[in-house]
């Protein structure tokens, strides 16, 4: 294991180092994925629509789930395995863009899965619309040598396909039947002029894909996309929460169901309950929310990972006595979400002392100003070293840089600081936490892709015993270095007693 960012700026990536070898695991030929083109945003548009005419992933979802149980499959969705009381499993999310972020991971992923009994991928499979044509280069390649089962949830993105592809390989279902004709001039009947039909599967091109994770040991069908996995002392539970960040009333009460009991659990969802300093609680339809699930006593929630926000972030949440350890882990491969943006932390008895978050902000808002500065051709005034990113940012926050630094904050860094959208310190700049703020970031800090290192990629590994939990954040960085041995961002133990 190597030094972590947390460490020194050479464990976070910097200081020309020599690339990793992720590259020889690509495809010959690499379609890089723009969120800036308005092609990727068209087919992308089914989020936009659902928010306009209506959302329909509750009824979609009702119908897979019944063809589901119409093929066979039991109606309380739990997968039971036969893993012993003390094994480990790997979990991450937001990967399929089949670019060299992506790829970078790949390596230190197969060092630390190691002995693993399975691995669960927590939103965003397919990028950017979730197509069946496309997991042969975004899925089964890039895991082909990982050599154990892989269960999912799907994300929004993969919705903007209605799940075909997803359920199509997940859950060897085929298509659903066409739904009747909407009345016209109805807000469902616009919904359907404007939705984006799901694409054709092309099966022999599937089955292709499929040859390279064709071994015994990789094969797992899992019943649909949410689901309960009975492994060793732990319950792990699979929500899907659609296009719009909900769950559906069945889903509900589903999930109800199968969070009674003693069993200590972990909640696996697409969209996190506690994300950049705010509670994003997940409402039901028909009333209650997934945390008021998570946090009641008698279910027994230990910890909940989301997906979706594509960095790690940590919040340890005592609820009533007892610890629940809340985390943002959609670091597996998709650009980078900035964590410079997040604000000091203060919510739910969280603070910045208990906090982690990775990249560290200081070295996602340098990574920000260096990408702006090639793309307005603005390096002199944009760019900014680690250093200087870490002075400002503890200047704005009020808060002390991880790894210390000695550079002085000047106006240009200023100014970088704030159109890139770093917060202010509390009683500062009120204007900032206007929701104008919110709209004002993200006009300057768009999501974005980059193709050279470091590029803060992470996934979790997860340990267990039948008295404890641990659960470690690994860097991927696309250096040699930490593709040797990756090193580790945050560690959890929790007790199972």
């Amino acid at each position: 294991m190597s030094s972590s960012s947390r460490d020194s700026a050479s464990g976070a990536g910097w200081r020309d180092q020599q690339p990793g070898e992720y590259s020889t695991l690509m495809p010959t030929r690499v379609e890089k994925l723009s969120w800036l083109n308005p092609v990727t945003l068209w087919r992308a548009r089914n989020g936009v629509v659902a928010s306009l005419f209506g959302d329909p992933t509750g009824t979609e979802r009702d119908r897979w789930v019944g063809a589901q149980v119409a093929r066979g499959v039991s109606p309380d969705l739990v997968i039971e395995r036969d893993d012993p009381a003390a094994y480990s499993f790997m979990l991450i999310a937001d990967t399929g863009e089949g670019d060299a972020p992506q790829y970078a991971v790949v390596p230190g992923f197969l060092k630390e899965s190691r002995e693993s009994r399975f691995a669960v991928l927590a939103s965003d499979v397919i990028y950017p619309v979730g197509s069946a044509n496309e997991y042969d280069t975004k899925f089964f390649r890039p895991y082909k040598d990982y050599d154990a089962p892989i269960y999912a949830v799907p994300g929004n993105h993969d919705w903007y396909d209605g799940i075909t592809g997803f359920m199509r390989v997940f859950c060897d279902a085929p298509a659903l039947p066409p739904t009747a004709r909407p009345t016209p001039l109805s807000a469902a009947w616009w919904r359907t002029l404007l939705w984006k039909k799901p694409e054709v599967p092309d099966e022999q091109r599937l089955a292709a894909a499929r040859k390279m994770r064709s071994a015994p040991a990789q094969q797992a069908t899992q019943p649909a996309p949410y689901w309960a996995i009975d492994s060793g002392p732990l319950r792990i539970i699979g929500i899907d929460t659609g296009l719009l960040g909900t769950i559906d009333k069945a889903q509900g009460e589903w999930l109800r169901r199968v969070s009674r009991g003693p069993r200590p659990k972990i909640l696996v969802t697409g969209s996190p309950l506690y994300v950049d300093g705010e509670h994003h609680p997940c409402a039901i339809e028909g009333g209650g929310t997934v945390d008021e699930i998570v946090r009641d006593p008698e279910c027994h929630y230990v910890a909940a990972i989301g997906g979706d926000i594509h960095n790690y972030q940590h919040y340890p949440v005592d609820v009533e006595g007892r610890r629940i350890e809340y985390v943002v882990a959609g670091g597996g491969g998709a650009f980078m979400h900035a964590t410079h943006t997040i604000p000091r932390i203060a919510t739910a008895g969280v603070t910045e002392e208990t906090f982690r978050c990775y990249p560290l902000r200081s070295d996602s808002l340098a990574f920000y100003s260096r990408l702006y500065g090639r793309r307005l051709r603005m390096r002199r005034f944009f760019e900014l070293t680690d250093e200087q990113a870490a002075a400002v940012i503890a200047r704005r926050l009020g808060i002390p840089p991880t790894r210390g630094t000695s550079a002085p904050v000047t106006a240009r860094t200023r100014m970088v600081a704030s159109l890139l959208g770093v917060a202010a310190r509390p009683g500062r700049l009120w204007w900032l936490r206007l929701p104008v703020r919110k709209a004002y970031t993200q006009l300057f800090s768009p999501g974005s892709a980059t193709y050279s290192p470091p590029f803060f990629k992470c996934f979790l590994r997860l340990d267990v015993t039948p008295d404890s939990l641990r659960i470690r954040c690994f860097a991927a960085t696309g250096n040699r270095e930490q593709e040797l041995a990756p090193p580790v961002e945050d560690e959890i133990t929790i007790p199972l007693g």
